[in-house]
């Protein structure tokens, strides 16, 4: 997989205007922002990290994990997305333009690896649940392969919750706080949603009120840790306004353990670290030329080195993507 197939290259310069306006409109809501502790274990000790677009990014010194403070409350953040001008762009024109390309590279799989993790597991196939469904993709290609007696999205937008039903997706119209804790699900699956919220914590506890007893609950998101994110810093366009949260593995598990889930399974299987890192190289945004491993594998060498250097980062959980498989157990 390359990056232009998921964010096509002539699309890009537009996005790019859009998410401009979207900081400065979060910037001018500055004053409303307030300081937290470390998300993941709740820590006062920490270190600057860097500022990027006029917002600061801090180590956490216990778990590594890092993280925005101040960031915007929840009402701030509501706010925010409702009037997004980024999401409005990449919704009418970078996920269709990049539909087909999303479901086969990221979608198929995904569905064929929660499958996996389900028979792995033997966590049955009465019902699972999509917390943050984005365009539906995931939910409407797992209904399609006829394992779960019931799928179910949670999107609380309207215009997005009508495109699901007609697509034939049961969806549920309410942001997860409120959804009636009546509804049970064997699987909860939410992926690249828990490094946006303001409080994680307060999510974990949210979605573990929807899971059946020894009900399991996949995550997916950045991995602070990961090779790109880490050469990168700041140029990483991982890092970006609307990501709050860095975890890594062992600070992500620290998370989920806290709030009464069992760990099953970490994986990092990102696909475009070596990618992201060399583009920067080749325009000049990054030096590596103290680093000869470096250019052997990701400039002079690359047809040879870059794919199985990938896999490496991958198979070593130091990809700067990671999935998270946990069990409740209270």
């Amino acid at each position: 997989m390359k990056e232009s197939d998921i964010r096509p290259d002539e699309l890009v310069i537009k996005q790019q205007e859009c998410l401009k306006q979207d900081i400065e409109w979060l910037l001018t809501h500055k004053h409303k922002f307030e300081v937290v502790t470390c998300p993941a274990c709740n820590s006062h000790k920490r270190r600057p990290k860097f500022n990027k677009n006029g917002i600061e990014y801090f180590d956490c010194l216990e778990c590594e994990t890092f993280y925005v403070s101040p960031r915007p409350t929840l009402d701030v953040l509501h706010d925010f997305y409702r009037q997004s001008k980024n999401y409005e762009f990449w919704n009418n024109y970078i996920f269709p333009a990049s539909e087909n390309e999303r479901r086969n590279k990221i979608f198929k799989p995904r569905v064929e690896k929660v499958i996996q993790f389900c028979k792995k597991y033997n966590l049955g196939n009465d019902s699972i649940i999509e917390i943050g469904s984005g365009f539906g993709t995931f939910c409407e290609e797992m209904k399609s392969r006829n394992y779960f007696n019931e799928v179910v999205a949670v999107e609380p937008t309207p215009s997005l919750a009508k495109s699901f039903r007609k697509r034939g997706i049961k969806t549920i119209e309410l942001p997860v706080e409120k959804i009636s804790v009546k509804n049970k699900y064997n699987v909860l699956v939410s992926f690249e949603v828990i490094e946006h919220l303001h409080s994680p914590s307060n999510f974990v506890n949210d979605i573990k009120k929807l899971l059946t007893d020894s009900g399991v609950v996949i995550l997916s998101c950045p991995n602070g840790k990961g090779f790109e994110i880490q050469q990168l810093r700041e140029k990483s366009s991982s890092v970006d306004h609307e990501h709050l949260n860095y975890f890594n593995p062992n600070s992500l598990k620290t998370l989920l353990e806290n709030s009464g889930f069992e760990i099953l399974e970490i994986q990092t299987p990102g696909k475009l670290d070596a990618e992201l890192v060399r583009k920067k190289i080749i325009a000049d945004e990054i030096s590596i030329d103290q680093e000869s491993y470096l250019n052997k594998v990701l400039i002079n060498e690359w047809e040879s080195f870059g794919g199985e250097f990938q896999k490496f980062l991958a198979k070593t959980n130091q990809s700067s993507h990671m999935v998270i498989v946990a069990k409740k157990v209270d």
